[in-house]
């Protein structure tokens, strides 16, 4: 099975990649790609019903909402439900995010198990009781997490980090024990209600299946969900944030760092450009620069680390580490150092090279499963990328310069809109 997956991914790596699309009946936009090596299904369904579409007053709604919408439904029990699921060798996954809350199903495509898993599937998305018990019980468990998380060095840094960078946009938003106080089970159906749309849901569906059969799957999981007029609504933009450092007293004995800036979004053009980029400055790992500097010269960090994360609206750029508190300032100060530096010059030619090669040596990584697969064509789906973004992946990486670099960098990481937030020195 490893080697016929590996077989699939590297001949799609080299061929075109036969995305299909189309709209369902519902309304929802489905995306497709028929894999008959294996007798499975892998199908996720996605909706704009991420963290952004949350009340500020009720931040955890959208978490809270997505957890129970597997704790029973119209005709099942939460614990029938996982046992119609188990008895057919299904599986169940999800994540919600900023943008996004999405279910998946992994079965069989044998039509006994598929035919039990779906049936299962569609109840849940289409179907959810919100039990009080189950409610109860969820809330609880989110507000003994967000109190956990106030004691932890990593979660009070990543949370100021977003207030910093977002202000009073939802991407800020993080829940507090205040927030997921107030929320009530009703809350939660209106939310469902309002978010959890046909004519704005995603489906994916990867693997054992033809066309016909896919078209099926589409209608039978979306043509029972709630309707709603027009589109959601329009958010306001991102405003770049003024360079500030923030510092937080902890008593963890190491000092936990997070700089960057809102820098993102999905489908912009500069998206290659600083994907290559940052695998010189501190996406690459052993071979990039921050790690080289910060911790292979200096010992000042175990990991150190820089990514991009594309949202629907400008998502951060986000650099972070670790390090002994008496030493963090001089452990931060270098990785500014370094960060200016590559601002002002760039990558080299010859690490140029060695990102673009690594980049897409590694690409076959990707896509060398049913479930990887189905995670990269529901981002193209769910962010309305062009179909063959996958198709064209090695040749933008090859095309991109170390002028591009630059000149991405140069308008998408400026120096006055840098935030930085210590937890573990100074205080408040």
């Amino acid at each position: 099975m490893a080697a016929a997956l590996l077989w699939f991914a590297a001949g799609m790596a080299q061929a075109a990649l036969p995305i299909q699309h189309w709209t369902a009946h519902s309304g929802a936009r489905v995306y497709f790609v028929a894999s008959r090596g294996l007798p499975m299904l892998d199908i996720n369904v996605d909706f704009d019903a991420g963290g952004r579409r949350v009340p500020a007053d009720r931040a955890g709604l959208g978490g809270l909402t997505h957890t129970l919408l597997r704790a029973g439904s119209a005709a099942h029990s939460e614990q029938e439900i996982g046992r119609r699921i188990a008895d057919v060798g299904a599986q169940l996954g999800g994540n919600v995010d900023r943008d996004r809350s999405g279910l998946s199903l992994r079965t069989l495509s044998s039509e006994r198990e598929r035919t039990q898993a779906l049936a299962t599937f569609a109840e849940i998305l289409q179907a959810p009781a919100f039990p009080e018990a189950a409610f109860a019980r969820e809330k609880a468990r989110l507000g003994d997490a967000v109190k956990e998380d106030e004691t932890k060095p990593e979660a009070v840094a990543s949370r100021a980090f977003y207030r910093l960078l977002y202000g009073a946009h939802p991407y800020a938003l993080a829940p507090t024990p205040e927030t997921v106080a107030r929320i009530e089970r009703a809350d939660v159906e209106s939310f469902y209600r309002a978010n959890y749309v046909a004519a704005r849901a995603v489906v994916t569906i990867v693997g054992d299946a033809d066309r016909a059969l896919a078209e099926r799957i589409a209608e039978q999981l979306t043509a029972g969900l709630p309707r709603a007029a027009g589109a959601p609504a329009t958010l306001a933009p991102v405003t770049p944030p003024q360079s500030q450092t923030l510092r937080i007293a902890h008593p963890a004995s190491q000092s936990h760092i997070l700089l960057g800036l809102p820098a993102l979004a999905r489908g912009d053009p500069d998206y290659f450009p600083l994907l290559v980029g940052n695998y010189v400055l501190g996406g690459g790992g052993f071979v990039s620069r921050l790690y080289l500097e910060v911790r292979e010269k200096r010992g000042y960090a175990y990991s150190v680390y820089s990514y991009f994360l594309p949202l629907a609206q400008e998502g951060p750029l986000q650099i972070g580490l670790q390090t002994r508190k008496e030493q963090a300032e001089e452990a931060l100060a270098l990785v500014r150092t370094v960060l200016d530096k590559f601002l002002a010059g760039g990558p080299s030619a010859a690490e140029l090279k060695a990102a673009k090669q690594n980049l897409e040596g590694g690409f076959a990584l990707r896509i060398d499963s049913n479930r990887k697969l189905l995670e990269q064509v529901a981002l193209i789906g769910f962010y309305r990328l062009p179909l063959t973004w996958l198709d064209d992946f090695a040749r933008q990486v090859e095309q991109v310069s170390v002028t591009e670099v630059r000149a991405a960098f140069a308008r998408r990481v400026r120096p006055e809109h840098l935030v930085t937030v210590v937890v573990g020195s100074g205080e408040k």
